[in-house]
This record gives structure tokens, sequence and C-alpha cells, in this order.
């Protein structure tokens, strides 16, 4: 049976970093199965879950245990298990608007309150071109249940963006 291993990696940027988490999984015989890594100002974050036998599992263990203590990084390693299956779609949301306090947490709150499961969700900051204003995009994916009636929810959402000054797309991710 495949144990499962969800590991988190933060530390100041540098070339080889990915090679170096990523040796230390496959080296152990361990499958990294997905993963979310990017670079944050001068650190680098990584998002990892990697899975194997029990054996391999320990040996990746103690390899990222290792690599943590030898290099620049801050390694934290939890058991994990697979995700139960449910009955839901996947919608992919875009939002683009002048960079405020409170997108995220707006946002969050709209789809908690209708208890729905934000799968993924990714933010940039950025000058836009010819003015320079700041601006701030927003990506994510929510879990739609199917017992939701999704052109209510849609309606919805818009009208609270259009009260928040959000322009968005909110359409079923193509799978």
């Amino acid at each position: 049976m495949e144990k499962l291993l969800a590991v988190t990696a933060i530390g100041t940027d540098r070339a080889g970093l990915v090679r170096d988490l990523s040796e230390a999984v496959t080296g152990a015989g361990c499958n990294i199965q997905e993963s979310r890594m990017i670079a944050l100002g001068s650190e680098f974050a990584s998002l990892m879950l990697i899975g194997g036998n029990w054996h391999a599992v320990g040996k990746a263990r103690e390899s990222l245990e290792k690599l943590g203590q030898e290099s620049d990084l801050t390694i934290s390693l939890r058991d994990a298990e697979q995700r139960a299956s449910s009955k839901s779609a996947p919608y992919l949301v875009d939002i683009l608007t002048l960079d405020h306090e409170g997108i995220v947490l707006g946002l969050s709150n709209f789809f908690a309150g209708r208890g729905l499961d934000i799968a993924e969700l990714s933010t940039r900051r950025y000058n836009a071109p010819h003015t320079g204003a700041a601006m701030f995009s927003v990506q994510l994916t929510v879990n739609v249940p199917a017992d939701v009636h999704t052109a209510s929810l849609r309606e919805e959402f818009l009208e609270y963006c259009d009260a928040e000054n959000l322009d968005s797309v909110f359409e079923p991710a193509q799978r």
C-alpha cells in the first residue's frame, strides 16, 4: 500500500534547489505526485505530495531532514492520505483589479459563505505597463458540488465582483 507524505520547504532561492529536493525524494525511491514550487522575493517555497512504500517514505523523510540541516531550508513533513473523491466540478476564477487591501479575504469569504472549497489559489501584484498603477491578479480553482445551481452561483459571484470593482471570469475548468 502506498504511503503519502506532504512536504513543505522554504529557504533562500538559489540555483539547484529543485534538483536537491527532487534528488532527496527520488533517491529514496519515492515519486512526486503533486507539487507547487515558486520564488517569492528572495525566498523559494515548495509544496509537494510524495508517495512510495513505507520503507521508501521513511528514507525520503531522512533524506529531506538531512537536506534541511545541511542547507538553508526549513522543511516540514506530514503524513497524508488520498483526498476523498467528491461529486464536484472544478471552476476557474480569474480576477484582475487595482491593488487594495482585503481582496483575497473578500473572495474567500464569498466562497466559504456558500460552503465551497477553494482547491488552489495564486496571486500576483504588478505595475500596469502604461500607467504604473498597482494591479492585483488572483487565479483560483473552486470545487462546486453537483447540487449547486452554477448559473445562480455565477450570477451572485459577478454581482459581488461588480460591487467590489473586480474584473472577473468564472468558467468550468477543462479537464
